[in-house]
């Protein structure tokens, strides 16, 4: 799992900030067995402690996670972390997982901004290449990470929380940039996330699938190279 997040709203204890537009795709009591997590950020829309809390004791997951937040992770109960700088790749696993550079920032509250590493995760299985970009602003890292780990089979790149520009360019894409991301990665196949569950910013809740569409036809890329999933939509890869 990247990220996972089933409260209500994200924010301090499950009962302030952002309240969910769209429930889970999945109900946590229905999820299948989870081995591992990664954890991107400790920010409350990608860190949720009482749902770090129940995988932890129904399923005893690896968590790995950039530097710095271990402390926070082992508060909800987990046992088994694995924290990694940028570049660096985990140990503790049957298959690679690198920690990657992001153009972020992180926070719990007033007072420990940027005390915890954000970043992104490339999978290695065989000779396959997935790419979980975690939050990220558009930066030139793109093409160090097709550079140092190879091409991309499959790309999870953020499209949504852009708007007001002049305020969230530094920390979030916007579609038009994530494709130019996809293009760098050399992924391909990109699937777009981080839209349509919370209302962070100030572009409408489902504006950023259409931003995608237009920049698609700007770029003349497909949707078959760059697409959005439905709600709940499965989609299944061939070897």
């Amino acid at each position: 799992m990247t990220d996972p997040v089933f409260a209500k709203r994200a924010g301090p204890w499950g009962l302030v900030g952002p309240r969910r537009v769209r429930r889970p795709a999945i109900a946590l009591d229905s999820l299948p067995g989870v081995s591992v997590i990664l954890l991107s950020h400790n920010h409350y829309d990608h860190c949720d402690l009482r749902t770090l809390r129940t995988l932890a004791r129904r399923f005893d997951p690896v968590v790995v996670t950039p530097v710095g937040n271990a402390s926070l992770v082992r508060s909800a109960g987990v046992r088994r972390i694995e924290e990694l700088d940028w570049w660096q790749q985990t140990t503790a696993l049957s298959f690679s997982v690198t920690v990657t550079p992001a153009h972020h920032f992180s926070a719990r509250g007033p007072f420990d901004r940027n005390r915890a590493l954000w970043g992104g995760f490339v999978v290695g299985i065989g000779a396959r290449r997935v790419y979980f970009a975690g939050d990220t602003a558009y930066a030139p890292f793109f093409g160090d990470v097709r550079e140092r780990l190879g091409p991309i089979d499959l790309a999870l790149l953020p499209i949504g929380a852009y708007e007001p520009r002049w305020f969230m360019k530094s920390v979030h894409m916007n579609p038009e940039e994530a494709i130019r991301a996809h293009q760098q990665l050399e992924a391909q196949l990109s699937i777009a996330m981080h839209f349509g569950t919370f209302q962070l910013t100030t572009e409408g809740i489902d504006e950023p699938v259409h931003a995608l569409e237009e920049a698609r036809v700007s770029h003349r890329l497909s949707e078959s190279a760059f697409r959005t999933l439905a709600f709940g939509e499965t989609a299944y890869f061939a070897n």
